[in-house]
């Protein structure tokens, strides 16, 4: 244990991080790794692996994922936006080269190889691209005449052009829900949220005429004709573990589902431990969603403000589009459950956007006066 006594970069740390989302952090981690021992021996048996392939792999992830998330936690919010502004820079040249020299899986060109290592460039923009989203969100509020959110806007276009490009729809989706989520937070004009709306439900409608992906998913989803065979088999995996689950290693199922260690491990969860834990789970997520929110609303800053609510929020939107796909609430769409599906760039683009919201949300006394100094001129509230 560490004396509030004790002075210094550990000491400081441990007593200004919120512990609480720590620990909610590391027992998600947690429980994607006791999960891949459920999910992932049938996949690897299936593609002539051995049977503990992805779990060893999942656990190799698993250690730099928390040792990005740990060192991001001492960051300062100024460090945080630097940090930000560098990743998403090098991620977006490597979306860019993923379009030209990238591998091509089912059609899209989504990663890149680094020194034998995939990677998923996309996964690394999205928590960089919320905290820089976020900086420019507040500039504007803190001075009117910077144009920080036409500098958001283009931004916001070059991302999604990119995604669209690849093509990844489900990640355009994400991008664009968390990103009207904080413009919306950042005081959008009605104008604005007609003209946006307006051109999301044209995009939409766009993508089902011109990606044929994209009508086939929407089209099996919508009459449940043609092959439905994955989320039938999830389906079928979440009815049988009933509330309790059939128990660790008893699952049936989930040897047939073909990525049962990825987009669809909440299904095998639901099989082998059942229902009540998969609600469990569910709350897991929505207690990190809610606490980011209370935190942000609470929060005097606006960079803060903005950064952690986004961030939150990033995490709970792609929760709930991997759940609602397994659940067969939506179309089906290649999402990772976070911090428990297995992948690489997954799991530690994840734990970055965690070190960012440990960063974001640490205890500062020193800086309450200037936050509250900063409110009162940004907001117009007469000095105390």
């Amino acid at each position: 244990m560490v004396s509030r006594a004790e002075r210094g970069p550990l000491a400081d740390w441990f007593w200004t991080i919120d512990r609480f989302f720590l620990a909610l952090f590391i027992l998600l981690m947690g429980i994607g790794f006791m999960l891949s021992f459920a999910a992932s021996p049938a996949v690897a048996e299936r593609i002539g692996l051995e049977p503990f392939h992805f779990v060893k792999r999942h656990a190799a992830f698993l250690l730099p994922a928390l040792g990005v998330m740990i060192g991001l936690s001492f960051l300062t919010p100024r460090q945080v936006r630097r940090t930000a502004m560098v990743l998403l820079v090098v991620s977006l040249a490597m979306m860019l080269l993923a379009l030209f020299f990238g591998v091509e899986v089912k059609g899209s060109r989504r990663w890149v190889t680094l020194a034998g290592l995939s990677i998923q460039p996309s996964e690394f923009m999205k928590p960089a691209f919320v905290v820089v989203c976020a900086w420019l969100f507040a500039e504007h509020a803190r001075q009117p005449e910077i144009p920080g959110n036409l500098f958001a806007i283009i931004l916001f276009g070059i991302v999604g052009a990119l995604l669209v490009a690849q093509p990844d729809l489900g990640q355009t989706i994400l991008t664009s829900a968390v990103w009207g989520s904080m413009f919306f937070m950042a005081g959008m004009p009605w104008l604005w949220i007609i003209v946006l709306g307006g051109l999301g439900v044209g995009g939409f409608i766009s993508a089902y005429y011109i990606f044929p992906h994209v009508a086939g998913r929407i089209d099996r989803f919508m009459t449940g004709e043609g092959d439905t065979f994955q989320v039938d088999t999830a389906r079928e995996a979440i009815i049988r573990g009933d509330w309790f689950g059939q128990g660790p290693g008893e699952g049936i199922v989930k040897r047939i589902i073909p990525d049962a260690h990825t987009d669809f491990i909440f299904s095998v969860a639901a099989e082998e431990f059942g229902v009540i834990f998969c609600m469990a789970l569910v709350t897991l997520f929505a207690v990190l969603v809610l606490r980011g929110l209370s935190h942000a609303y609470r929060e005097r800053n606006d960079f803060n403000r903005f950064a952690v609510a986004g961030l939150v929020l990033q995490i709970g939107m792609q929760s709930i589009i991997n759940v609602g796909v397994n659940l067969e609430l939506l179309p089906a769409k290649g999402m990772t459950l976070p911090l428990i599906s297995y992948g690489g760039s997954s799991i530690i683009a994840i734990c970055v956007t965690a070190g960012f919201i440990l960063a974001l949300t640490r205890h500062r006394p020193e800086k309450r006066a200037q936050d509250r100094s900063v409110f009162r001129v940004s907001h117009g509230v007469p000095a105390e």
